[in-house]
Protein backbone atom coordinates (compact mmCIF):
# COMPACT_ATOMS: atom_id res chain seq x y z
CA UNK A 1 0.00 0.00 0.00
CA UNK A 2 1.28 3.44 -0.97
CA UNK A 3 2.57 5.72 1.79
CA UNK A 4 2.00 8.73 -0.43
CA UNK A 5 0.02 11.76 0.84
CA UNK A 6 -2.76 12.81 -1.31
CA UNK A 7 -4.73 15.69 -1.01
CA UNK A 8 -8.28 14.39 -0.10
CA UNK A 9 -11.86 16.01 0.53
CA UNK A 10 -13.30 14.59 4.19
CA UNK A 11 -16.63 15.54 5.14
CA UNK A 12 -18.34 16.57 9.04
CA UNK A 13 -21.45 17.07 9.85
CA UNK A 14 -20.72 21.35 9.56
CA UNK A 15 -18.82 21.18 7.22
CA UNK A 16 -15.66 19.61 5.27
CA UNK A 17 -11.70 19.89 5.09
CA UNK A 18 -9.03 19.00 2.53
CA UNK A 19 -6.20 17.61 3.72
CA UNK A 20 -3.35 15.60 2.97
CA UNK A 21 -3.94 11.89 3.65
CA UNK A 22 -2.40 8.44 3.20
CA UNK A 23 -3.82 5.12 1.88
CA UNK A 24 -4.49 3.59 4.75
CA UNK A 25 -6.57 6.96 6.24
CA UNK A 26 -8.51 6.93 3.64
CA UNK A 27 -9.66 3.60 3.71
CA UNK A 28 -10.75 4.41 7.50
CA UNK A 29 -12.48 7.26 5.72
CA UNK A 30 -14.31 5.23 3.34
CA UNK A 31 -17.82 4.26 4.74
CA UNK A 32 -19.24 2.44 1.83
CA UNK A 33 -19.91 5.37 -0.33
CA UNK A 34 -18.05 8.23 -2.82
CA UNK A 35 -17.24 10.43 0.08
CA UNK A 36 -14.43 10.52 2.78
CA UNK A 37 -15.45 11.44 6.04
CA UNK A 38 -12.82 13.35 9.33
CA UNK A 39 -14.63 11.03 12.16
CA UNK A 40 -13.41 7.42 11.50
CA UNK A 41 -9.96 8.93 10.75
CA UNK A 42 -9.71 10.91 14.60
CA UNK A 43 -7.13 13.80 14.77
CA UNK A 44 -4.71 14.99 12.00
CA UNK A 45 -1.58 16.73 12.24
CA UNK A 46 -3.04 20.97 11.66
CA UNK A 47 -0.28 20.89 8.96
CA UNK A 48 -2.13 18.73 7.12
CA UNK A 49 -4.97 20.47 6.60
CA UNK A 50 -4.75 23.44 3.96
CA UNK A 51 -8.29 24.69 3.62
CA UNK A 52 -11.77 24.02 5.54
CA UNK A 53 -15.30 25.00 5.13
CA UNK A 54 -17.45 25.72 7.35
CA UNK A 55 -21.56 25.16 6.92
CA UNK A 56 -22.55 27.73 9.17
CA UNK A 57 -20.29 30.84 8.05
CA UNK A 58 -21.27 29.01 4.26
CA UNK A 59 -17.33 29.85 3.15
CA UNK A 60 -14.20 28.55 2.67
CA UNK A 61 -11.04 29.47 4.96
CA UNK A 62 -7.24 28.67 4.30
CA UNK A 63 -5.51 26.73 7.21
CA UNK A 64 -6.70 23.86 8.92
CA UNK A 65 -9.71 24.70 11.73
CA UNK A 66 -9.28 24.83 15.53
CA UNK A 67 -8.97 21.14 17.32
CA UNK A 68 -9.64 20.43 20.61
CA UNK A 69 -9.58 17.11 21.86
CA UNK A 70 -9.61 15.36 25.87
CA UNK A 71 -8.30 11.38 27.16
CA UNK A 72 -11.05 10.46 28.82
CA UNK A 73 -10.37 6.82 29.15
CA UNK A 74 -13.63 6.13 29.83
CA UNK A 75 -15.00 2.67 29.95
CA UNK A 76 -17.61 2.81 27.40
CA UNK A 77 -18.19 -1.27 27.31
CA UNK A 78 -17.10 -4.30 28.57
CA UNK A 79 -13.15 -4.44 27.23
CA UNK A 80 -13.68 -1.03 25.31
CA UNK A 81 -11.99 2.13 26.34
CA UNK A 82 -12.96 5.83 25.11
CA UNK A 83 -9.54 6.26 24.79
CA UNK A 84 -10.16 10.32 23.32
CA UNK A 85 -12.41 12.23 21.33
CA UNK A 86 -12.34 15.85 19.62
CA UNK A 87 -13.70 17.84 17.22
CA UNK A 88 -12.54 20.47 14.41
CA UNK A 89 -14.26 23.78 15.50
CA UNK A 90 -14.90 26.81 12.79
CA UNK A 91 -11.76 29.48 13.74
CA UNK A 92 -14.45 32.28 12.94
CA UNK A 93 -18.03 31.32 14.52
CA UNK A 94 -16.85 28.58 16.76
CA UNK A 95 -19.06 25.92 14.83
CA UNK A 96 -18.18 22.10 14.94
CA UNK A 97 -17.11 20.74 11.49
CA UNK A 98 -16.73 17.41 12.47
CA UNK A 99 -16.70 14.96 16.00
CA UNK A 100 -14.55 12.47 16.35
CA UNK A 101 -13.84 9.20 18.70
CA UNK A 102 -10.93 6.76 18.90
CA UNK A 103 -11.15 3.52 20.85
CA UNK A 104 -9.10 1.28 22.36
CA UNK A 105 -9.72 -2.77 23.25
CA UNK A 106 -7.84 -3.74 26.89
CA UNK A 107 -8.26 -7.05 25.67
CA UNK A 108 -7.38 -7.21 22.01
CA UNK A 109 -7.37 -10.39 21.19
CA UNK A 110 -11.15 -10.54 23.34
CA UNK A 111 -14.81 -9.34 22.02
CA UNK A 112 -16.68 -6.61 23.17
CA UNK A 113 -19.46 -6.84 26.10
CA UNK A 114 -22.01 -4.89 26.91
CA UNK A 115 -22.28 -1.41 26.58
CA UNK A 116 -22.20 0.74 29.67
CA UNK A 117 -25.24 2.93 30.93
CA UNK A 118 -24.82 6.88 30.15
CA UNK A 119 -26.81 7.75 33.03
CA UNK A 120 -27.81 5.83 36.35
CA UNK A 121 -30.90 3.14 35.58
CA UNK A 122 -33.22 2.99 38.48
CA UNK A 123 -34.99 0.31 36.73
CA UNK A 124 -34.30 -3.17 37.00
CA UNK A 125 -32.27 -5.22 34.59
CA UNK A 126 -35.01 -6.35 31.77
CA UNK A 127 -33.01 -9.72 32.07
CA UNK A 128 -34.00 -10.14 35.38
CA UNK A 129 -37.79 -9.80 34.65
CA UNK A 130 -40.04 -12.74 33.66
CA UNK A 131 -41.26 -12.32 30.13
CA UNK A 132 -43.48 -9.55 29.06
CA UNK A 133 -45.79 -9.23 26.55
CA UNK A 134 -44.23 -7.72 23.81
CA UNK A 135 -45.97 -3.97 22.91
CA UNK A 136 -45.62 -1.96 19.53
CA UNK A 137 -42.91 0.07 20.83
CA UNK A 138 -40.88 -2.03 22.39
CA UNK A 139 -38.64 -4.10 20.57
CA UNK A 140 -38.46 -8.07 21.57
CA UNK A 141 -35.02 -8.97 22.86
CA UNK A 142 -33.46 -11.81 20.48
CA UNK A 143 -33.07 -15.03 23.32
CA UNK A 144 -29.14 -15.66 22.68
CA UNK A 145 -27.25 -19.44 22.60
CA UNK A 146 -25.91 -20.60 25.89
CA UNK A 147 -21.83 -19.54 25.77
CA UNK A 148 -20.38 -22.45 26.99
CA UNK A 149 -21.80 -24.20 23.24
CA UNK A 150 -21.23 -21.90 20.25
CA UNK A 151 -21.91 -23.68 17.31
CA UNK A 152 -19.69 -22.58 14.71
CA UNK A 153 -22.21 -22.81 12.16
CA UNK A 154 -24.14 -19.57 13.18
CA UNK A 155 -21.77 -17.84 12.80
CA UNK A 156 -23.24 -16.88 9.89
CA UNK A 157 -26.70 -15.70 10.94
CA UNK A 158 -26.55 -12.03 11.59
CA UNK A 159 -28.45 -12.73 14.88
CA UNK A 160 -25.21 -14.36 16.54
CA UNK A 161 -22.91 -11.28 16.43
CA UNK A 162 -24.60 -9.65 19.02
CA UNK A 163 -21.90 -9.87 21.60
CA UNK A 164 -19.15 -7.94 18.75
CA UNK A 165 -21.68 -4.93 17.98
CA UNK A 166 -22.72 -4.12 21.34
CA UNK A 167 -20.19 -1.15 21.73
CA UNK A 168 -20.02 -0.02 18.73
CA UNK A 169 -20.58 3.69 18.02
CA UNK A 170 -23.99 4.73 15.51
CA UNK A 171 -23.49 7.44 12.68
CA UNK A 172 -25.97 8.42 10.62
CA UNK A 173 -25.67 8.26 6.74
CA UNK A 174 -23.92 12.15 7.23
CA UNK A 175 -21.51 10.93 9.73
CA UNK A 176 -23.36 11.87 12.68
CA UNK A 177 -23.21 10.28 16.01
CA UNK A 178 -26.63 9.16 17.03
CA UNK A 179 -25.81 6.62 19.91
CA UNK A 180 -23.77 3.43 20.50
CA UNK A 181 -24.89 -0.05 20.06
CA UNK A 182 -26.75 -2.38 22.34
CA UNK A 183 -28.37 -5.85 21.11
CA UNK A 184 -30.03 -7.20 18.32
CA UNK A 185 -33.93 -7.49 18.89
CA UNK A 186 -37.03 -7.82 17.04
CA UNK A 187 -39.84 -5.76 16.47
CA UNK A 188 -43.92 -6.36 16.57
CA UNK A 189 -43.45 -7.26 12.59
CA UNK A 190 -40.63 -9.40 13.64
CA UNK A 191 -38.34 -7.71 11.98
CA UNK A 192 -35.03 -7.31 12.85
CA UNK A 193 -34.12 -3.68 14.50
CA UNK A 194 -30.53 -2.61 16.30
CA UNK A 195 -31.35 -1.25 19.60
CA UNK A 196 -29.19 1.58 20.32
CA UNK A 197 -28.32 3.60 23.62
CA UNK A 198 -29.00 7.08 22.01
CA UNK A 199 -27.04 10.11 22.56
CA UNK A 200 -29.83 11.69 25.68
CA UNK A 201 -29.33 7.94 27.31
CA UNK A 202 -32.76 6.76 26.51
CA UNK A 203 -33.36 3.49 24.19
CA UNK A 204 -34.12 3.39 20.69
CA UNK A 205 -34.33 0.89 17.83
CA UNK A 206 -32.92 1.18 14.39
CA UNK A 207 -34.20 -1.05 11.26
CA UNK A 208 -32.22 -3.85 10.24
CA UNK A 209 -32.38 -3.04 6.74
CA UNK A 210 -31.32 1.08 7.47
CA UNK A 211 -27.97 -0.77 8.52
CA UNK A 212 -25.39 -0.04 5.68
CA UNK A 213 -21.90 -1.05 7.05
CA UNK A 214 -20.68 -2.62 10.20
CA UNK A 215 -17.16 -2.63 10.58
CA UNK A 216 -15.29 -0.68 13.08
CA UNK A 217 -18.47 1.40 13.58
CA UNK A 218 -21.91 1.20 12.08
CA UNK A 219 -23.11 3.20 9.24
CA UNK A 220 -26.50 3.77 8.18
CA UNK A 221 -27.95 4.30 4.82
CA UNK A 222 -29.34 2.64 2.12
CA UNK A 223 -27.55 -0.84 1.64
CA UNK A 224 -28.86 -1.80 -1.66
CA UNK A 225 -26.73 1.25 -3.60
CA UNK A 226 -25.83 -0.61 -6.76
CA UNK A 227 -22.09 -0.96 -8.12
CA UNK A 228 -21.13 1.37 -10.19
CA UNK A 229 -18.97 -0.32 -12.97
CA UNK A 230 -15.30 0.89 -13.08
CA UNK A 231 -15.47 2.02 -8.88
CA UNK A 232 -12.63 1.63 -6.96
CA UNK A 233 -13.70 -0.02 -3.82
CA UNK A 234 -10.39 1.19 -2.10
CA UNK A 235 -10.90 5.14 -2.77
CA UNK A 236 -14.43 5.31 -4.64
CA UNK A 237 -12.69 7.14 -8.16
CA UNK A 238 -14.95 6.59 -10.63
CA UNK A 239 -12.46 4.97 -13.59
CA UNK A 240 -13.12 3.97 -17.37
CA UNK A 241 -15.64 1.18 -18.03
CA UNK A 242 -13.16 -1.81 -18.66
CA UNK A 243 -10.17 -0.45 -16.78
CA UNK A 244 -8.25 -3.30 -14.56
CA UNK A 245 -6.74 -0.90 -12.29
CA UNK A 246 -7.81 2.31 -10.44
CA UNK A 247 -6.32 5.26 -12.07
CA UNK A 248 -6.59 7.37 -8.71
CA UNK A 249 -4.45 4.88 -6.72
CA UNK A 250 -4.13 2.01 -8.60
CA UNK A 251 -6.25 -0.91 -6.88
CA UNK A 252 -7.20 -3.46 -9.02
CA UNK A 253 -10.67 -3.51 -9.81
CA UNK A 254 -13.07 -6.10 -9.57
Amino acid sequence: MSSELRIKKLRGSGGYVMARVTDEQQMKGNLGGPDLFLAPIGRLDADKISKHFCNTCEKEFEGSPKIEFENPNEEVAENLILAERGQYICNTCGSSIAEYREFKKQDETGDVGNAKPLEPQTEVSTQAEPPQQVTENTPQQIEQPEPQQPQEETTHSPTTSVSSIEGRVVYDENANKIGIAKQVGIDSTQSMVLVITQNDGTEGSIPWKNIRKVGEVILLGNPEESVTPGKCSNCGFSNKEGSKFCEECGTPLQ
